[in-house]
């Protein structure tokens, strides 16, 4: 179990307000989220604004000023952060989401069942090359790099393509090796530019903002605007962050937020088919 963040705008933002000091602030989850659970193993926030900037510490975020600091210096289009409750993997800054490999973030709500189990399966498929950059020990950075080894082999294919693939063969594995428990695979990765995500066994949530408004905490527009420019954000989370309207993602879909920061659902239902990368 954790928690994610996902944040996209046509203008860069300030997210602070939503990080720290909304009603239900990713600060406030990593102590004690709305099922009572807490979520204080790490955190992460991996921001695109032209320079990437990247932030992980394998305490609580509600440790201290350092996650506060952190998300008040983020002024960014695109924004991943994340808190973690630790279930594969000991707490550690190897084993924190965001994962970063290059352009591309990744984050994770959830789990795979009888991992150590399935993690030999994965491995053989994404290969060698990419086995070789995983750090820690999570099944999470192993999705990420898997999703990463699908990515190589098929260029041409847009990104939910290869999120769906992912959580399918991810299915695929449990039924072999005949896992028990439910699998979470709420995931979302971005090259810096768009952003695919799914969602299976856990909650989520989004919001989709139009135009400019006041913040209702601090009372200030979040961003510099263009008048000459058309401003959107939709922000992804696994509970809603504030008192406005959030609509829950159907179970079993994949999600897509372009660059001019649109979101799109595909709730056709995942099937469970492991396919190995294979050399055409």
């Amino acid at each position: 179990m954790c928690r994610l963040y996902v944040f996209r705008a046509t203008e860069e933002t300030k997210v602070e307000c939503t990080l720290v000091h909304s009603q239900n602030a990713l600060m406030a989850q990593s102590k004690q989220d709305l099922s009572g659970l807490s979520h204080s193993h790490g955190w992460g926030i991996v921001a695109y604004d032209g320079n990437e900037t990247v932030d992980r510490q394998a305490w609580a975020a509600y440790h201290g000023e350092h996650f506060r600091r952190s998300a008040a210096k983020v002024y960014a289009s695109l924004v991943f952060a994340h808190v973690r409750r630790a279930t594969v993997g000991e707490p550690s800054v190897v084993n924190t989401h965001p994962f970063k490999y290059q352009q591309w973030a990744f984050a994770h709500n959830g789990t795979i069942p009888s991992f150590e189990k399935v993690q030999p399966r994965m491995c053989e498929a994404m290969g060698v090359e990419h086995l070789k950059h995983i750090r820690g020990a999570t099944d999470s950075e192993h999705l990420f790099h898997y999703a990463l080894a699908l990515i190589e082999r098929y260029p041409r294919r847009a990104l939910d393509f290869i999120i769906r693939k992912v959580v399918n063969d991810t299915l695929g594995w449990i039924a072999e090796v005949g896992a028990t428990g439910k699998p979470g695979l709420n995931l979302a990765i971005t090259d810096g530019n768009l952003i695919a995500g799914s969602r299976l066994g856990r909650t989520l949530f989004y919001l989709q903002r139009e135009g400019v408004y006041d913040c209702d905490i601090c009372g200030f527009p979040h961003i510099h605007h263009e008048l000459n420019h058309e401003h959107r954000a939709v922000v992804v989370t696994s509970e809603p962050l504030t008192h406005e309207r959030w609509h829950s993602f159907p179970d079993e879909c994949t999600w897509t937020i372009s660059n001019e920061a649109k979101l799109a659902i595909d709730a056709k239902p995942f099937t469970a088919s492991p396919e190995l990368l294979v050399k055409s």
